[in-house]
């Protein structure tokens, strides 16, 4: 088959936090795509502020960088397993991937997850050893475990013959040679990579004469354009102002013309007259356009297989604010109709999320990857002026022949060799299965285990609490098995206002011995709202309102100073994996407060009577 010889479609896949994004900037700078004297920016590729403020990639965006005649198109995906359906689209774009692994942590759960991806998709690789001058590099023994990674994953011959280069990418340098452990690339540039590049990723293929197709596989907005839908041509020639058979995914066909044909020019997209089989580009001139769709020649057209991405195995409740400070905290978006119409539009631009109807009209059921991938959504929104109620995280269950399966996650840790029986006896309680334990003789340890999904809400917090913020934890959907009996919830309760009013110092430093504090002095606090942790394992209602009395009696001393223990500020993820079976979260643009379902203590007594009886 004749080929575009001018262009190659590379997609950069890694574990989080192993460099791509900083591998990409490197490349735009070397390739000359900004001008000589322009600001120097980091991490050009992570636009949104969730990105830029977590220090990851959620979105899959995509560049060009040309190099003499040829053009690279670079696509940055995500490397967290919750964002994987941004992965499966970028992958459909491309024609070869580059596998970033850091050269000390080698390769991770989301290593393995958009590997397996790629050898699917039978995509070639190329394999970046990156972070070459860490101290602690190891780069002959992560070589190995990424082979060891493709044979686990049943990679043929043809696919494990992969090249390999090394690079330190926040330097800028590449190199075919493999340096010493913490040594720079002998390359004073990344060309070495470009070339492996052009010699290992294959050139578009095209039949000659065929008829138009190209494929949605990302939807963008416009304040002039109107919603713009990213496709890659598959075969034949799309122009400005040409007809096109738009195949919707219901089965319906529509007329409709390209008014405006868009191609990707470093970070900058530029018009074009026309673009041919392999370009990437984007269209606009269809109002509701979504992803999956076909263009395709009018007189012949044929849709392309539908796009389809993991099953989703964590579900929570987001419905309307409830609380009686609803519209008090600076939300502007309050109503049923709002929420659901933001949902509704969330389901447009990111297939691996649903959102299904509940009892309630205004509470949907919305699932996804993963508990980081919900509460991005949920962070998101928040800014964009909603107030809404959150029900605790859930595992979505199914049911084989007649038995009930739950999902299973892949767990790796790398922790500090002394924390060792401390994590083990946490994940004991969550029915957590040690499968590996590798040690590099550096002090760390490795800990693989299979652990139930719902045994890792609320893990987090608890692991980083055990091991002194030191250890990292990663995990993968593991898929599903069969239902692991009842875990241990949290071994501690929830101290429960017990009326409305204003948190004092008074009562504060009385309650304080109780357990830890999540509201400082002065907080506007409502009946049935989560003010605090409880050190037992009972829930208590508690008065946080109650003044010091004040009398006209003349007293020998005077007040003494109250010393309170700072209180604890609760992030929204750290609020999700608190919650209890009972209780939520409300989220407004300025707070996170975590509250009982059901605000009024005598209610919530008679209906724990009710279920103690069922």
């Amino acid at each position: 088959m004749p080929v575009r010889s001018d262009l190659r479609n590379v997609a950069i896949v890694a574990h989080v936090d192993h460099g791509k994004t900083t591998l990409v900037d490197a490349m735009l700078w070397q390739s000359g795509a900004f001008r000589i004297g322009s600001e120097k920016t980091d991490r050009v590729m992570d636009s949104n502020d969730l990105e830029r403020e977590k220090g990851i990639t959620i979105l899959a965006k995509n560049t060009a960088v040309r190099r003499g005649d040829m053009v690279i198109n670079i696509v940055d995906t995500p490397g967290h397993a919750d964002f994987g359906g941004e992965v499966e689209r970028a992958l459909m774009m491309v024609d070869g991937v580059v596998l970033l692994v850091d050269a000390s942590e080698g390769p991770l759960p989301q290593t393995r997850f958009v590997l397996r991806k790629a050898l699917a998709a039978r995509l070639p690789v190329v394999l970046v050893i990156n972070k070459t001058d860490r101290p602690d590099a190891r780069i002959d023994e992560v070589v190995d475990e990424t082979y060891d990674l493709f044979l686990d994953l049943d990679a043929d011959e043809e696919q494990i013959e992969f090249p390999i280069v090394y690079c330190a990418s926040r330097a800028g340098r590449a190199s075919k040679n493999k340096p010493g452990n913490g040594e720079m690339p002998d390359h004073e540039n990344l060309d070495p990579l470009f070339d492996v590049l052009l010699e290992a990723i294959p050139a578009p293929e095209y039949t000659e004469g065929a008829a138009l197709q190209a494929q949605v596989t990302n939807i963008d907005a416009s304040p002039f354009l109107g919603r713009i839908g990213m496709c890659r041509v598959i075969e034949g020639t799309i122009t400005k102002g040409q007809q096109v058979a738009w195949m919707k995914l219901d089965g319906t066909v529509q007329r409709t013309k390209i008014t405006e044909l868009l191609i990707t020019e470093a970070l900058d997209r530029v018009p074009v007259e026309s673009a041919y089989a392999g370009d990437l580009i984007a269209v606009a001139g269809m109002a509701d356009i979504t992803i999956g769709e076909t263009l395709a020649d009018v007189e012949t057209p044929v849709a392309l297989p539908p796009i389809t991405v993991d099953e989703p195995a964590i579900s929570m409740t987001v419905g309307i604010n409830t609380s009686p400070l609803a519209g008090k905290d600076g939300g502007t978006k309050l109503t049923a109709r709002q929420v659901k119409n933001r949902l509704d539009a969330e389901l447009i631009g990111n297939v691996s999320i649903r959102v299904l109807n509940t009892e309630r009209p205004d509470t949907w059921e919305v699932q996804g990857r993963g508990e980081l991938a919900l509460a991005i959504l949920v962070e998101t929104m928040r800014r964009e002026g909603f107030e809404l109620t959150i029900g605790k995280p859930q595992v979505v269950t199914k049911i084989v022949d007649g038995k009930k399966q739950e999902p299973f996650e892949r767990l790796t840790i790398d922790a500090p060799e002394e924390y060792l029986g401390a994590i083990t006896q946490l994940l004991a309680v969550r029915k957590g299965r040690m499968e590996t334990m590798s040690n590099h003789g550096s002090g760390w340890v490795r800990l693989e285990f299979h652990v139930p999904s719902r045994g890792l809400i609320g893990f987090r917090t608890a692991f980083l609490t055990d091991t002194r913020g030191t250890g990292i934890a990663s995990t993968l959907f593991d898929g599903y098995g069969p239902w692991a009996g009842d875990l241990r919830a949290r071994p501690t309760g929830s101290l429960v206002a017990d009326r409305a009013g204003k948190a004092t110092p008074f009562a504060m430093f009385a309650l304080q011995e109780r357990g830890a504090m999540f509201v400082p002095p002065t907080t506007e606090v409502y009946e049935g709202m989560i003010i605090g942790e409880n050190s037992r394992s009972d829930d208590m209602d508690v008065n946080i309102t109650k003044e010091k009395k004040l009398t006209n009696m003349r007293q020998s001393s005077g007040d003494e100073l109250v010393h309170l223990v700072p209180s604890r500020s609760l992030s929204l993820e750290q609020a999700l994996e608190f919650c209890a079976d009972d209780e939520c979260v409300e989220i407004t643009p300025v707070s996170a407060r975590i509250r009982k379902v059901i605000l009024n203590a005598g209610e919530r007594a008679r209906s724990r009577t009710r279920g103690n009886k069922g």
